[in-house]
């Protein structure tokens, strides 16, 4: 991507110590406050920082008042995407204009504190290139916890990767970090997932407060987070199709042990096989197990078709900068 290198030279030649990458949907309310205590807690570091607000074409009026906050303080940069793209492809375009040599990436609904910032920046100072923020007490509905945590424990037997659901993209990232991210140009995108395939082993994470939600719902209904996880999962391992591949061995072996028997039993004690229904539920379950596996072979297919296409990451209808 072109803008990923003309963002990276940028950033070697622009006096930004701090850049905050922040995805906005659905969060107009909080915007300006969210700014306020930014300001505040960045400010105790160093006063050389930008705020990058992008607008996943929110559906209230949050880019006027992203536009109305970038007059008031040319420290605040925003994009306004042509469309709803999805939060981990808005990252991906705030990233593109990160300009700081460190840079932190939360989201809009302050359930990341902005005073947090500080431990993280205090904590990366040391000799860390990735610092990640732990949500000891997650105030999120029990729902969300359970699932979350069922979600990356299947993830880590599919695709081997442990993954601390305590975790999410609230962190500070150095400038290499960041070069290398964008060096990744899948569809499917999930920063965190890209933030272990990378390596580095100059990373650790550091306890943080975690807040409750200052305005309506996650914009995550339960459909988008099913998606999020099928996605994640195709993504990131082949493991399902040998899981389908394993199944069907394993039956096939177990029917022909199965038939031998009926037939030594037939030609050696003339025993008949009856049986209509044992057969019709054997054809059922058979056939579904087939389309279980076609449709997890589709799904693949489907990721691969995406990506062929080579389409562009996202779009931008307007910035402040």
């Amino acid at each position: 991507m072109v803008t990923n290198l003309f963002s990276r030279n940028e950033a070697r030649n622009a006096d930004v110590h701090i850049s905050v990458v922040i995805p906005v949907y659905g969060r107009h309310l909080q915007l300006k406050k969210l700014y306020s205590r930014l300001k505040d807690s960045i400010s105790n570091i160093s006063e050389k920082f930008e705020i990058i607000l992008v607008n996943d074409q929110s559906p209230d009026n949050a880019w006027d008042i992203i536009t109305l906050l970038a007059k008031q303080d040319e420290r605040v940069r925003g994009i306004n995407l042509s469309r709803n793209f999805g939060q981990h492809h808005a990252i991906t375009a705030g990233l593109n204009y990160a300009r700081g040599s460190w840079v932190v990436v939360m989201d809009c609904d302050l359930q990341d504190q902005p005073e947090e910032i500080v431990k993280l920046y205090n904590k990366a100072i040391q000799g860390y290139d990735i610092v990640f923020g732990q949500r000891k007490k997650r105030k999120d509905k029990w729902i969300k916890c359970f699932t979350s945590n069922l979600f990356y424990k299947f993830l880590k037997f599919v695709s081997g990767i442990n993954h601390d659901p305590s975790i999410a993209s609230f962190g500070i990232y150095s400038n290499k970090i960041i070069f290398n991210i964008l060096q990744y140009n899948e569809q499917t995108r999930s920063i965190g997932m890209f933030l272990h395939h990378i390596g580095f082993s100059k990373r650790t994470s550091i306890p943080i407060v975690h807040a409750e939600r200052g305005q309506g719902d996650s914009a995550y209904t339960f459909r988008r987070k099913l998606k999020l996880a099928i996605d994640s999962i195709v993504s990131n391992s082949n493991k399902p199709l040998l899981i389908c591949v394993k199944i069907g061995f394993v039956i096939s072996l177990f029917s022909g042990f199965f038939g031998t028997w009926l037939i030594l039993r037939y030609v050696l004690c003339g025993i008949a096989v009856p049986g209509w229904t044992s057969l019709m539920v054997s054809l059922y379950f058979l056939g579904g197990l087939i389309l279980l596996n076609m449709g997890i072979i589709g799904v693949y297919l489907s990721k691969i078709y995406d990506e062929v296409k080579k389409r562009p990451l996202f779009h931008i209808q307007d910035k402040t900068f």
